[in-house]
């Protein structure tokens, strides 16, 4: 019976997902975005960077198994067993075959993973140097989804490659769209001030955060009935973020009639008129916004001196998220999972975290040796724990590239919770 699809659900939260490489991954510096009649000019995009081998892209695209979450990679959808995105969809909407008891178990639980942007047509939404940036150093686009693209085991010429690969088909239809419908100067004459008012009265904060630009209508809140707006709402971007991702043109058309560009997204057509749309989108480009605020991850716990056993490790910490990647092969399916048996791009690390016994093990190292994830690093913190807290600075912008943040585009562990892990380790592991 196939009870426990958990890690088949889950295991792509690393969709695409591998690790950090002891590359700086801050992406490339950038580069001036356009200006509009009435309204300073936009903050520095991305800049221009190798252009990449599509048909090397390609190839990693299906190394990565970036279609276990993303559909509109251009390879086969990934079998239904392996697709983490529809095996969540289909138990929200109560079509996956398991016991009732099971089913509303993890309905309760169901927040990751239900709802993943596609990639289709990306070479006509987004920018090629942007997508090479991100790949490298990926941070929080969407923030009404819980999970984040995790940094993956690429370095730049890589990510290149796979920015060329998935803007392939960019060249020829954009090329011709401009010649027949947009001036040379794509916002030229469009309005920023009408683009503002035009915001509020289109209703575009319903979706769209825009952090940053002072005055404007903040995200409604969803409730969990709203079906239809549900997946809308959770991938609707960050405004802040589109003028280094979308080319100017590219946005006025996007707002203009979203379905024409990708069909199926959950992006609704606004009515407006062509001179709407670009006014929009020189407000989105040019708006002022204020710096982000500095992140710091939480501060570290002391020590526990009460008695913790694995017990309620388990329960609080390894049961909760670690086994998703981290398990026996037949947790799910046959697939222990990208930490384990490998996978989206991992080699297999046969590091088990679904029994005692199992983390006791450890995991095999790049010569193939067994390695301990108690072991202490440089910094006196177990390997384990060194993890949890790398996510942490992570979610702060201060990815560490020797330590790959656990868990993989998750939230990070709680302090309490590391706290937890590392006082038990700390107690000698008790049972």
């Amino acid at each position: 019976m196939r009870a426990r699809p958990l890690l088949a659900l889950l295991a792509a939260l690393a969709s695409g997902a591998a690790g950090c490489t002891s590359e700086d991954a801050r992406g490339p510096a950038p580069a001036a975005a356009p200006r509009a009649s009435d309204q300073r000019a936009a903050p520095a995009a991305v800049a221009a960077a190798p252009a990449g081998d599509p048909a090397r892209g390609e190839r990693l695209v299906a190394e990565l198994q970036c279609n276990r979450c993303h559909d509109g990679t251009g390879q086969a959808p990934a079998a239904r067993d392996a697709h983490c995105v529809q095996c969540h969809q289909d138990i929200a909407a109560g079509r996956f075959q398991a016991p009732a008891a099971a089913m509303k178990r993890w309905n309760e639980n169901l927040v990751q993973l239900r709802d993943v942007p596609s990639l289709a047509a990306a070479g006509d939404r987004l920018r090629r140097d942007w997508i090479r940036a991100f790949l490298l150093s990926p941070h929080d686009v969407r923030p009404r989804l819980h999970a984040t693209m995790p940094r993956l085991a690429i370095g730049p010429e890589q990510a290149s490659d796979i920015a060329a690969y998935l803007t392939r088909d960019r060249r020829d239809r954009r090329a011709e769209r401009e010649r027949r419908e947009r001036p040379s100067a794509p916002l030229e004459g469009a309005s920023a001030a009408r683009g503002r008012e035009l915001y509020e009265a289109k209703g575009c904060g319903t979706c769209h955060a825009f952090s940053g630009a002072a005055g404007v209508t903040a995200v409604a809140p969803v409730k969990a009935m709203e079906k239809e707006s549900r997946a809308a709402i959770a991938l609707a971007p960050d405004l802040r973020h589109a003028r280094d991702r979308m080319e100017p043109a590219d946005l006025a058309a996007w707002v203009l009639d979203p379905a024409a560009i990708k069909p199926g997204t959950p992006m609704p057509q606004v009515p407006m008129s062509p001179a709407e749309a670009r006014d929009i989108a020189a407000f989105v480009v040019t708006a002022e916004l204020s710096p982000r605020a500095p992140a710091s991850a939480p501060e570290r716990l002391p020590l526990l001196t009460r008695r913790v056993t694995y017990a309620e490790v388990d329960r609080r910490v390894f049961r909760v998220t670690c086994r998703h990647c981290h398990s026996e092969p037949d947790y799910a399916l046959g697939d222990g999972g990208p930490g384990n048996t490998g996978g989206f791009g991992f080699k297999p690390r046969g590091l088990n975290l679904a029994t005692y016994e199992g983390i006791a093990a450890g995991y095999v190292d790049d010569q193939g040796e067994r390695r301990s994830v108690f072991s202490r690093g440089p910094d006196g913190a177990p390997r384990l724990v060194a993890a949890l807290l790398a996510r942490q600075a992570e979610e702060a912008g201060r990815a560490a590239p020797a330590v790959r943040g656990m868990p993989l585009g998750l939230p990070a562990v709680g302090p309490e919770e590391i706290q937890l892990v590392e006082s038990w380790i700390a107690q000698g592991r008790p049972q």
